[in-house]
């Protein structure tokens, strides 16, 4: 019997260190997916398919919280029905180990209120996208005050490509004297 711990954080910025110190430690082998989304299915996370090749009948699964193993219901519910019929045990932190019957119902009702979150999450970013898209239609500017939508450009393109062009600079001269990347550069250069 192994005592196997699941870590998921959605982005790249995100720590799994919260989720570690919850559960405690103490396990046998720890298995992360970090810069996943939870509208991810569990399947096609790397670390959660490592896993799930790893247990074996009579391991204990243990999680910070249910939301962890992603926000889609039906996903959620599939896969805690899929490590129960492997007679793998999951605890989730707060609630215990979950079995059959009255367990599963707990985790139908809590997937279910994950996956209202998950839609309530993207129907604020649809939200300010189009509050922004509106302003920068009427005003020029965002409605935070941005001069366009998504990240600001690292230079100016035209800039970028004169300059190497000129000088006859390598991808590398270029990066340093614009403080910007390989990929920015071949992106600003390619035409």
């Amino acid at each position: 019997m192994t005592r196997i711990a699941y870590y998921r954080v959605s982005t790249g910025g995100q720590s799994i260190e919260a989720q570690r110190q919850a559960l405690g430690g103490g396990f046998d082998r720890e298995f992360t997916d970090e810069g996943v989304s939870g509208a991810t299915m569990a399947a096609d996370r790397p670390g959660f398919a490592k896993l799930m090749n790893y247990l074996r009948e009579g391991d204990t699964v243990f999680v910070a919280a249910l939301d962890r193993l992603g926000r889609d219901a039906l996903d959620v519910q599939a896969t805690v029905r899929r490590l129960l019929d492997m007679d793998v045990t999951l605890d989730v932190k707060g609630l215990g180990a979950i079995g059959r019957g009255v367990g599963e119902l707990i985790v139908a009702v809590l997937a279910q209120i994950a996956d209202m979150e998950r839609a309530r999450i993207k129907e604020r970013c649809d939200a300010g996208r189009d509050a922004a898209r509106a302003s920068l239609a009427a005003t020029g500017q965002t409605h935070r005050g941005k001069a366009s939508l998504g990240r600001p450009k690292s230079a100016d393109a035209s800039e970028v490509a004169a300059w190497r062009k000129a000088n006859a600079a390598s991808i590398t001269q270029t990066m340093v004297r614009f403080g910007i990347s390989r990929a920015t550069v071949a992106r600003y250069c390619a035409a």
